[in-house]
């Protein structure tokens, strides 16, 4: 069901919300042994929300999300409940606050059914890098649900919640959507506060939504954008209303379509995006063809302003200041050394070695300013292109789902495969993923909606209407 429909039948009380979050907590007792999208269930804590829920409702205060139930990334700080990044560092870290987002859901009487999966601190594109044995895809367990919020989008693909919150850095929101055959939304930069998110890379994260269409993610978003003291990046340009257009007259839009993006991508999914950009034109809608030169130094970009980012983030996890300890070490830096090499996967001491290299002071010119070029140079390109579309049509990832075991040991093809979603958080700008076409083994392909900034509206709106016409195949569950 959709939010509004979960929402009607609560006031209606054709459904409780103890009985709701009840259905949902049996499928994950039932089915999640197998595609592992949560690293930890708040049963308890679940059943108690919904029981307070039920008394706002009872009450006739409920505001949109009471009583519904969610998920959260395991990045994003909830008080009280393990909060782990999916890494052994953090394995047994519980927060002792809430992130602005969840106290904005908290707000409404939300019910939190648990902390989902994900790629070691973010980072990675499948999901696997987990401590705790990545997720697999509700289409086909033998693929991988995409990442970092691989287990969002498996958990809401999978029916195991209504909806989730999720983090993206480089498309770690959208390109598990396409993937899980879901709907992704990334906001603009600074539209949800980032206190109490686990940074990776502070110029590139924020916090997203996933869920079973457009409208729904715009439902959610209305609940946790907005200005934030306690988050100086937080922008008060973050209006709302994001719903607002939804349904409204699309036909007048101006849609660019960018030749490189197709370039590099699969003859299928090539083919469903270009099919999706004939559907806006039979609506009126008026297809451009347009350019974003600069997209193929993009992901060497990304991946060094996000790896520089990471060293530093990542250095307070040394099992003194925060962290797991090691009982190895026989004085102070031995003690750090051996925190670090223990709590820490592969992927995440690749990205801190290549951070760190970045910003030493014979190749700080060379690497990390070069990258901090081209990111103002795909800005000024991406600004060229709104002056004459209103909205930007892509895929969202070149290829649909892999199997599992196929690229996540080479670094090369792991990080290409983020070519479709990286300029959009180099630019800081609003993308929304859905499902636009299946490949010839019934896979989900995905097509993006980029935005100007903080006109998530017109995105949400465009996606919503393309939705109302695609029948969406559901998974495996």
């Amino acid at each position: 069901m959709t939010l509004r429909d979960l929402r009607y039948k609560l006031d209606k009380k054709e459904i409780g919300a103890v009985e709701l979050t009840q259905e949902y907590l049996q499928k994950i007792k039932e089915r999640d042994g197998v595609i592992k999208s949560y690293i930890t269930v708040c049963q308890d804590g679940a059943i108690a929300q919904a029981k307070a829920a039920q008394t706002v409702i009872d009450a006739g205060n409920s505001k949109p999300l009471t009583g519904i139930p969610l998920s959260v990334k395991d990045n994003i700080c909830t008080e009280g409940v393990r909060t782990t990044c999916a890494s052994r560092m953090l394995e047994d870290f519980v927060p002792p606050y809430n992130a602005t987002a969840i106290e904005k859901l908290n707000a409404e009487n939300y019910v939190m059914l648990g902390k989902t999966n994900m790629d070691e601190f973010a980072m990675g594109g499948s999901s696997q890098t987990s401590y705790f044995g990545g997720p697999k895809n509700p289409y086909s367990i033998d693929r991988v649900t995409g990442g970092s919020s691989g287990g969002a989008a498996a958990a809401v693909a999978a029916g195991f919640c209504a909806a989730a919150l999720g983090s993206d850095t480089g498309g770690s929101v959208r390109q598990p959507s396409a993937f899980c055959g879901v709907t992704g939304l990334k906001p603009t930069y600074g539209a949800v506060s980032r206190w109490g998110l686990i940074a990776f890379a502070s110029s590139l994260d924020q916090i997203g939504v996933v869920a079973n269409n457009a409208f729904d993610t715009g439902y959610i978003l209305n609940t946790i954008h907005g200005y934030d003291e306690n988050d100086a990046t937080s922008s008060a340009a973050a209006k709302g209303g994001y719903t607002k257009l939804v349904g409204s007259d699309i036909s007048k839009l101006r849609i660019g379509v960018p030749k490189e993006f197709l370039d590099g991508s699969s003859d299928e999914v090539k083919a469903a995006v270009l099919k999706a950009a004939d559907f806006y034109k039979s609506l009126g809608c008026e297809i451009i063809e347009c350019s974003l030169p600069s997209l193929e130094y993009a992901v060497s970009a990304y991946y060094l302003i996000s790896s520089a980012e990471a060293a530093s983030n990542l250095s307070r996890f040394d099992g003194i200041k925060y962290g797991s300890r090691s009982g190895l070490g026989e004085d102070f830096n031995e003690l750090i050394k051996n925190s670090r090499r223990e709590g820490f996967g592969d992927e995440v001491k690749r990205r801190i070695m290549l951070g760190n290299y970045a910003l030493c002071s014979g190749y700080y010119d060379a690497y990390y300013n070069n990258a901090r070029r081209i990111r103002t140079q795909i800005r000024k390109e991406y600004a060229a292109i709104f002056e004459k579309c209103d909205v930007i049509l892509t895929p969202t990832a070149p290829t649909t789902a892999y199997k599992i075991g196929c690229q996540e040991n080479d670094p090369v093809k792991m990080y290409l495969a983020d070519i479709c979603t990286v300029t959009v958080n180099i630019a800081g700008l609003p993308a929304i993923s859905t499902t636009c076409g299946y490949d010839l083994d019934g896979m989900p392909i995905g097509m993006s909606l980029t935005g100007k900034a903080f006109d998530e509206r017109t995105i949400i709106a465009v996606c919503d209407r393309f939705e109302k016409d695609f029948e969406r195949k559901e998974c495996m569950r």
